[in-house]
């Protein structure tokens, strides 16, 4: 395995009743503070009003941006860094899922910034970011993560564009992780939630590197867990304990842990890049019928113990089958979990879309050359595999 740093100074509030510390934690870098959020959820389940409270009851300064798009657009990055600017704001508060977070990390570099912001996402230019307002975040939606990495995704419909970029700077100082708060989201984007933390293991899991058997452990005992606790949440969604073990997994199936020095592209997350920057579909749900294709895919006598190790110890798969078989059997199975038991859609068609812009997507996934992950892909690759999607 691979040398590496590990470095992950996020402050974690996890369980009920911790927001009684968000005015001391936000005092901590300023009082003037930009709150953002996506729609009307925050203020449907009473968590809009407690923020607001605590933050009166702090004495802070309080400028607001809401309406932020799921895959957020760049628009509101720019409108948040012009808000960021012009009130002069210390400290940003994000309020809700990965997408309100994403741009919020954005609005923070952006804010340090004479530049655009997509200046920071367009691949072409990858302008540096050394510095970014502080960050804070209540979580509303256990999926992308986001409240514990250094990394955000943001869509630019003038160019078709959905990029994402890591960086230090980006990483929130403080997560408010209350599982409570969700509670009131809908059985559909639990399961698109499941789905995206499941694909963020995968992504990690098959690596054909040698690795920790530590983290491999570690990271079939976060498959498992999202994989017995989904189901549960989105038939009784006031279920503490399955909407907290969904909660904690989603921040340590992307916060770097599990990584341990290996080095390998993902290659799910941008082909799925593509297909929502084009249809706006739900990530999640693109990335569950991109998966078990991409892992068909992959598969050959050279990473067929990876597949073999996968289906014995998340799916509990005979050991004494053939390895290829059982692979094909891991295959089936977390196809399965994906849209019979998720009950997520199956094929692209079922979602809207066909193959006109294929070759389009598959050259901008693979960056006109080679993508270089679990198995390296060409634009053709990345075709055949969108074509299987279809059926």
């Amino acid at each position: 395995m691979n040398d590496f740093v590990y470095d992950i100074p996020v402050r974690v509030y996890f369980g009920r009743e911790q927001l009684h510390h968000l005015g001391d934690e936000l005092r901590r870098f300023g009082t003037r503070v930009l709150m953002t959020y996506g729609g009307g959820s925050i203020k449907r389940i009473g968590l809009y009003d407690h923020v607001i409270e605590e933050i009166k009851r702090a004495g802070l300064e309080l400028h607001e941006l809401g309406g932020i798009e799921p895959n957020p657009r760049i628009d509101s990055v720019r409108q948040g860094v012009r808000m960021c600017k012009e009130h002069n704001i210390d400290v940003l508060l994000a309020v809700g899922g990965g997408s309100t977070i994403d741009a919020t990390k954005f609005i923070a570099a952006g804010a340090c910034s004479e530049l655009d912001p997509w200046d920071f996402l367009d691949y072409a230019k990858q302008a540096p970011i050394s510095r970014a307002l502080p960050i804070v975040d209540i979580l509303t939606l256990a999926a992308t993560g986001s409240e514990m990495d250094s990394g955000g995704v943001i869509s630019n419909p003038e160019t078709g564009d959905k990029n994402g970029r890591m960086a230090f700077p980006l990483l929130p100082k403080v997560s408010f992780l209350d599982p409570t708060n969700t509670y009131s989201v809908s059985p559909y984007q639990t399961a698109c939630g499941a789905a995206d933390m499941m694909s963020h293991i995968i992504e990690v899991y098959f690596d054909m590197q040698p690795g920790l058997y530590m983290l491999d452990c570690f990271m079939e005992g976060l498959m498992k867990t999202i994989i017995r606790y989904a189901p549960v949440a989105m038939h009784n969604p006031e279920n503490y304990e399955a909407r907290a073990n969904l909660m904690w997994a989603s921040s340590w199936a992307i916060n770097g842990f599990i990584d341990g020095g290996r080095q390998q592209a993902w290659s799910c997350h941008p082909i799925e890049h593509e297909l929502s920057a084009i249809y706006d579909i739900t990530h999640g749900l693109g990335l569950a019928i991109l998966t078990p294709r991409w892992m068909d895919f992959c598969l050959d006598e050279t990473t067929v113990s990876r597949y073999a190790r996968f289906g014995i110890n998340v799916f509990g798969i005979n050991s004494e089958m053939a390895p290829m078989d059982i692979a094909h059997e891991a295959i089936r199975r977390l196809s399965d979990f994906f849209f019979n038991t998720l009950g997520l859609k199956r094929t692209l068609p079922e979602v809207g879309i066909d193959e006109t812009h294929f070759a389009l997507m598959a050259r901008k996934a693979v960056g006109g050359n080679v993508l270089r992950g679990f198995k390296p892909l060409r634009q053709v690759d990345v075709e055949h595999i969108l074509h299987q999607c279809m059926h």
